[in-house]
């Protein structure tokens, strides 16, 4: 890829949960169209997912942001919403805030964001209860 670069933001609405899954759809197309390699694609589509995921169930909507350059794919996920108390804890896989109403739908299993770091090359989490939550997480390109 060149040095050039490539960015796109995404809304995501916190009340339509039947359209969980349009932006990282979207991202997940645009790499495809730019020729990224199909294990980068797989792992931004999971990123950009489970990303999706907590805007809607937990952050009330919010924006998602791909950025491409020479060095790699970053997704950022931005809410206004209630914020998480315990960063740490909500890196427990298991752990969820998640209603009954969302585990009853079968989401909410607390695997978002260890998913999400765990296909990340580089992860940073920042949270302020009551304000908000901002993720960014990066996917190297390889060198040539």
């Amino acid at each position: 890829m060149s040095a050039a670069s490539y960015a796109e933001v995404y809304s995501v609405s916190g009340t339509e949960f039947v359209a969980i899954g349009v932006a990282s759809a979207k991202i997940k197309s645009v790499l495809k169209m730019l020729s990224i390699p199909s294990e980068l694609i797989r792992r931004a589509a999971v990123v950009s997912y489970e990303a999706e995921m907590n805007l809607v169930i937990h952050g009330g909507g919010g924006s998602m942001k791909m950025e491409i350059d020479s060095e790699g794919i970053t997704i950022w996920s931005i809410d206004s919403g209630p914020g998480i108390a315990d960063i740490e804890k909500a890196m427990t896989e298991g752990f969820s805030t998640a209603s009954d109403n969302i585990r009853e739908m079968g989401f909410g299993a607390g695997m978002g964001l260890p998913n999400i770091k765990r296909n990340s090359d580089d992860m940073k989490l920042e949270s302020e209860v009551g304000k908000g939550t901002t993720l960014k997480a990066v996917i190297y390109l390889p060198k040539n």
